[in-house]
């Protein structure tokens, strides 16, 4: 018996890395066990940030990418219902009628949101943009999730779906549950040292990497810059390469050897990005072996997400019925 009905999912918008495997990808691998899990690859959500023809063209290869990666890290399509959300058109339906029981004021003090339009300096955005978040309660209530792995940055998001859903059954009748954010994850620091890793600021480890090019990564990482020489003593603490060592190196013995001697000055730089490009690679040897089986089906990609559509579908028509119903909107028969 399933514990309950869990939506998550990825913007179609590049290769997943480290960063996503430690804030998502790994709870994900574990609840699928627990909870039915419906995982969307939110193209439609893509478009938010650009609508130029060959970023929507690129979405559609991503999309295979970003399936490739789900599949490669453990996510299994017999657990859980891996679909493309333009597959799923009642979906937008449903989003209409929840942006007429929302308002832009409480939008625009979404808090994710407000850091975005600030970083891209973003003075008036597209609806799209805006409504951002009452796409994402449309996602999460057609199928009635009933729980939504996030960030810590994402927990405003599930409140407006909270707060929607809350609303539609004060006006309509009980249709939505409300839904619990379920904060699970961290971040991992970028290669460069930056406070998180980002594909868009080019200090990502990918989860598609070769071997080689993880070596040629950890070589590359940043340390603590006032370490000019190996026999000078410092602290593991804040380095980004301990970080790494911390999730990725299950020889807890070894991490703790190079702590007390980088702490010594014992040990190089080049020893602890050694051993930990080793641990790494490792861990991504079983993702590469899933993957390549994969990549060499792509027939299998196909059938997954065709299912998933076709399992999520009538589940969706369904939802978007009911509120219909409860809203008066009951469908004529032509």
């Amino acid at each position: 018996m399933k514990k309950g009905r869990i939506l998550t999912g990825d913007r179609p918008t590049g290769a997943l890395h480290l960063g996503h495997y430690v804030g998502t990808l790994a709870s994900r691998v574990r609840l699928q066990d627990e909870y039915e899990v419906f995982l969307l690859v939110a193209d439609y959500h893509a478009l938010t940030r650009t609508q130029d023809k060959e970023h929507i063209l690129a979405t559609r290869e991503f999309t295979r990418g970003l399936v490739l990666d789900y599949l490669s890290v453990g996510i299994d399509p017999a657990k859980t219902t891996v679909y493309v959300q333009s597959d799923v058109p009642s979906v937008c339906e449903l989003h209409l009628l929840f942006s007429m029981l929302t308002t832009v004021p409480r939008l625009d003090r979404v808090p994710s949101l407000k850091e975005v339009m600030d970083a891209e300096h973003i003075e008036n955005p597209a609806y799209g943009l805006l409504g951002y978040p009452v796409l994402q309660a449309a996602d999460i209530l057609h199928v009635k999730g009933n729980l939504v792995p996030v960030g810590k940055d994402q927990e405003s998001h599930i409140e407006v779906t909270r707060e929607l859903a809350r609303r539609f059954n004060f006006l309509y009748g009980a249709v939505f549950p409300e839904p619990d954010a379920l904060i699970e994850g961290g971040t991992l620091p970028g290669t460069d040292g930056k406070a998180k890793m980002s594909k868009s600021l080019g200090n990502a480890i990918f989860l598609s990497d070769d071997a080689k090019t993880v070596e040629q990564k950890v070589r590359a990482m940043y340390t603590d810059p006032t370490r000019i020489r190996a026999d000078i003593p410092a602290e593991p603490d804040g380095n980004p390469v301990f970080a790494y060592h911390d999730v990725f190196n299950p020889d807890k013995a070894e991490v703790e050897d190079l702590k007390t001697r980088y702490r010594q000055g014992k040990v190089g730089d080049v020893e602890v990005k050694k051993k930990l490009a080793r641990a790494l690679n490792n861990f991504l040897d079983p993702i590469r072996e899933r993957r390549t089986y994969y990549a060499a089906r792509p027939q299998l990609i196909d059938e997954i997400l065709v299912a998933g559509a076709n399992k999520v579908r009538p589940i969706s028509q369904a939802t978007l019925d009911e509120a219909r119903a409860a809203m008066g909107l009951g469908r004529l028969r032509i």
